[in-house]
């Protein structure tokens, strides 16, 4: 456990940022609805740089947006069942995609076309992840298990025995050096990326299952979300959950949340009563719940250098809204 602290420690030793400042309430306003999906939305994403927005659906396609006037720019189309989830590659050129047909495809979004194909996962993929260097790719399947996978070669580096339940979400750390992983068996795992070793279990007293889990951007905390209609964020390095948000309804879908800091610092989730919530990060304060889906909000996204956030849900839309404070 030493090694393990040590890891821990050493990957944190970035000079401490400047707490966030505390959250005014936003006035987010819809947008756009974009249209064009045949069946739910499970995830969407703004590239890094800001430009482009992707989504993917149950109709097992991967189609992409300008991300500030919602205008469709293309379809990624090879996928043989529903697209759980996709990522963007650092420099917004690459999206990799994982999907119910036990695949992870790559696509080049300037060629328009698919340049990758991974395969090995015995199940369907649920979640993946781009590493901070855009040279790996984390997935986590039904199969229970977590795979490392070189993008030049496209060969699987690392299986984590990670779970004993399907794994629902991974996601690296700002400078590549660890993964988290959490899975539908209540637990919350932090992997060394160079050995493989499991660093750190969480584990919330009620043990729900988790849903999705994804870093801090200043990598100090984790927030994770939960079918007990919780969020959490948690403390990786004392194990030690820090402050749960709630109001809204998670009881049955894999439910996204994320981090937004532009004005202020708020978490954002979907909900199974078709809202987006926006909680102060740090008061955990409801600051404004946005209204305008008709059926369970799967997927949320903060853009990366703008008020704009996007949404998506089982009434095949997606959604971008603007702070107009």
């Amino acid at each position: 456990m030493a090694d393990s602290n040590a890891a821990l420690a050493k990957s944190d030793e970035h000079p401490r940022a400047e707490s966030p400042p505390r959250a005014r309430r936003p006035d987010y306003r819809i947008q756009y609805t974009l249209k064009g999906h045949k069946l739910g939305v499970s995830a969407v994403k703004f590239s890094p740089d800001g430009k482009w927005l992707a989504s993917c659906s149950a109709d097992k396609t991967i189609k992409v947006w300008h991300a500030k006037t919602g205008k469709y720019e293309q379809t990624f189309e090879a996928h043989m069942a529903g697209v759980s989830d996709i990522d963007w590659s650092p420099d917004s050129l690459t999206l990799v995609s994982g999907s119910d047909d036990k695949t992870i495809r790559l696509w080049d979004v300037l060629a328009g076309k698919m340049i990758k194909l991974l395969c090995g996962h015995h199940n369907a993929i649920y979640t993946v992840s781009f590493s901070p260097r855009g040279n790996i790719v984390a997935s986590g399947s039904y199969d229970e298990a977590v795979r490392l996978w070189d993008i030049r070669s496209g060969r699987c580096m690392k299986t984590l025995p990670a779970h004993s339940d399907p794994v629902s979400g991974v996601h690296f750390n700002r400078d590549g050096t660890m993964i988290v992983s959490c899975s539908h068996d209540g637990l919350i795992r932090i992997w060394d990326v160079s050995t493989g070793q499991c660093l750190r279990t969480l584990v919330e007293e009620d043990n729900a299952p988790v849903m999705g889990v994804r870093f801090s951007p200043n990598g100090k905390h984790l927030l994770a979300g939960t079918l007990d209609s919780c969020v959490r964020l948690w403390d990786y390095h004392r194990g030690k959950c820090l402050k749960t948000y709630m109001g809204h309804r998670n009881e049955k879908y894999s439910i996204f949340s994320t981090f937004a800091i532009t004005k202020g610092s708020f978490v954002i989730a979907g909900s199974e009563d078709s809202d987006v919530y926006l909680w102060d990060v740090q008061t955990k304060d409801v600051v404004q719940i946005l209204v305008g889906h008709e059926d369970v909000v799967l997927g949320v996204a903060a853009h990366p250098s703008d008020n704009i956030i996007a949404s998506c849900g089982l009434d095949m839309t997606v959604k971008i809204w603007i702070d107009t404070t």
